[in-house]
């Protein structure tokens, strides 16, 4: 049994997803507390979180507000920085989930560490759509700027589809008012690439085979091998959608797994998902999404050979004694 003083604090807000580690932690016999973000409070001027909990790990989804828990989206950053304040160690802070909940903060860190991405403007109004797609190729995609699982991406292929969306009002920007116009990019060979960290370091990569006509490519919703074997639904989320994406293993080149690694490290992220693509039009490698919130993939021994919660669980275990 660990030697723990304080139990681990787990706070999130989905029911389904963090079930693989809470069995990992009662297997090891691991002290742990689970937290709802979606009802919470807290008292600014006292300290009694001290006393509570070893470490605090954010396990906070920029998706929440599609599960009627938006509340927790904002007031998690307040909450994070309180408990940052008393000292407590949080895995995932302030530093990650800012990046989590803001795509164009996350493409100003790319553009800092030189690292290729799909063009982009940010915008705050609808009206300037179409003027933020003017110097882009088409097809484009507006994507808000807080979003999670796919959320709030809309594709665009002409310039005249996306003003008279436009004058429509039919352009939504999101829950912060901001979104991305952004380039759309064929991924080669039809497969984005995921690649999972865990103390800013590689543990595995896998290629989401996708249509193009779902931008929702959540590794934990993915329940299908590229051999079109069904991976074990109890591994798979309740509310999984059955978007037939197909997941396989996969080793980057050694050179991806180096800037991945700058990303989550420059980004402040302990436990997230790097995701980058191949751009079909020049085989330039684009990075387009930094996940602090990090779902591995459904059923994980039979796509990568092994749990990656075990070394999740390791990780906590070693921080919480440091």
């Amino acid at each position: 049994m660990p030697n723990q003083s304080k139990p681990l604090a787990i706070y999130h807000e989905h029911p389904e997803w963090f079930k693989p580690l809470f069995r990992e932690l009662d297997r090891r016999s691991v002290s742990y507390v689970s937290i709802d973000a979606k009802t919470h409070s807290y008292d600014p001027g006292n300290q009694i979180e001290r006393d509570l909990y070893g470490i605090f790990f954010n396990r906070m989804s920029p998706s929440a507000y599609l599960r009627g828990a938006g509340n927790g989206i904002f007031y998690t950053l307040g909450y994070v920085h309180h408990l940052e304040r008393l000292g407590i160690r949080v895995i995932n802070g302030s530093r990650a989930y800012l990046n989590e909940i803001n795509k164009g903060m996350q493409l100003q860190l790319l553009s800092g560490l030189g690292l290729g991405y799909p063009r982009a403007s940010v915008i705050n109004d609808a009206s300037l759509a179409a003027q933020a797609a003017a110097n882009l190729r088409f097809p484009v995609v507006v994507k808000a700027n807080i979003g999670g699982s796919g959320a709030g991406i809309v594709r665009y292929d002409t310039m005249e589809e996306l003003t008279d969306a436009v004058n429509k009002g039919v352009v939504n920007l999101g829950i912060d008012h901001t979104a991305l116009v952004q380039e759309y990019v064929a991924p080669r060979g039809g497969y984005i690439t995921r690649v999972e960290t865990i103390g800013g370091k590689y543990v595995y990569a896998i290629n989401v085979h996708t249509t193009g006509d779902s931008f929702n490519l959540c590794p934990a919703d993915i329940c299908q091998t590229t051999g079109g074997v069904e991976l074990e639904r109890s591994t798979c989320p309740v509310d999984a959608p059955r978007t037939g994406l197909k997941v396989e293993a996969y080793t980057p080149p050694k050179e991806v797994i180096g800037a991945v690694e700058a990303i989550a490290q420059s980004a402040g992220i302990d436990v997230g998902g790097i995701e980058y693509m191949v751009d079909d039009r020049d085989g330039s490698i684009l990075y387009y999404d930094i996940n602090a919130l990090s779902n591995f993939v459904a059923d994980a021994p039979n796509v990568i050979g092994f749990d990656p919660h075990v070394n999740l669980a390791d990780y906590l275990i070693s921080e919480a004694r440091n």
